[in-house]
């Protein structure tokens, strides 16, 4: 277990929205710590909650009531600006849809977060995260000549090359098969255990859950199970619980 402080604490965290007459509960008093350090997963059904979550943890999106703080920053009551400058320095992003510029190169997508916020990369930082994502001889190559998987290494290089506190993957194997999947699961294993950073990552897939040190299971919009150390059956097993419940 980490001893570290938590990358981010969430305390009681509600999220409600009307669904015609109804109102439902997207989030229902999530309490979570998201330890620095190490590779979560958060799972769940769908409608569990778990892309609300990540979004409110994220600053996407504004929780209904309680707490979520990113490193001793507390987000209800930032403004816009203070909003963006978080995202922008504290958190990157990696998302099943890539989001990269098809007129830009892959370096020039790497590094544009920087870019927009008037810093440039750290040369040996930007080396290493190259290396990692074994990407150096496609740094000239636009989107439309890489395969997905190696677009997904752009944007895992984009979200890493800022040195953010935390990072936030949002089904980041969804797009790919199993073995790009597997390079990008390794990938940003590699960014927890060799650089230390944080990652969280949504997915639905017991394969890719079993390459993060934590699993956290929502269901109806509420931690039911944590598990430590997860293999494939392990995850599988405890989601048949999860739905053998709902």
């Amino acid at each position: 277990m980490s001893t570290a402080a938590p990358a981010a604490r969430v305390r009681d965290l509600r999220k409600t929205y009307r669904e015609g007459d109804s109102v439902v509960h997207a989030l229902d008093g999530v309490t979570l710590d998201l330890e620095a350090g190490r590779f979560t997963a958060v799972m769940g059904p769908s409608g569990s909650g778990k892309s609300t979550l990540m979004h409110c943890c994220a600053a996407l999106d504004t929780p209904t009531s309680g707490s979520v703080r990113v490193g001793e920053t507390e987000l209800a009551g930032l403004g816009d600006d203070a909003l963006t400058r978080l995202r922008r320095e504290e958190i990157g992003f990696v998302f099943q849809s890539f989001n990269l510029v098809p007129t830009l190169t892959a370096e020039e997508n790497i590094t544009l977060p920087l870019a927009i916020a008037g810093r440039r990369p750290d040369p040996a930082w930007f080396d290493r995260v190259v290396e990692t994502v074994g990407l150096r001889d496609r740094l000239g190559h636009r989107p439309q000549q890489l395969s997905g998987g190696q677009q997904q290494r752009v944007a895992v290089a984009r979200a890493l090359v800022g040195r953010p506190r935390i990072v936030f993957a949002d089904e980041p194997t969804g797009n790919l098969d199993s073995r790009a999947g597997a390079e990008v699961l390794g990938l940003l294993r590699r960014s927890v255990d060799e650089a230390g950073q944080t990652v969280v990552m949504v997915t639905h897939d017991p394969v890719a859950a079993a390459w993060t040190d934590r699993v956290v299971l929502l269901a109806d919009g509420r931690v039911v199970d944590t598990l430590e150390q997860p293999t494939r059956e392990s995850v599988l097993e405890a989601m048949g619980r999860v739905a053998g419940e709902g």
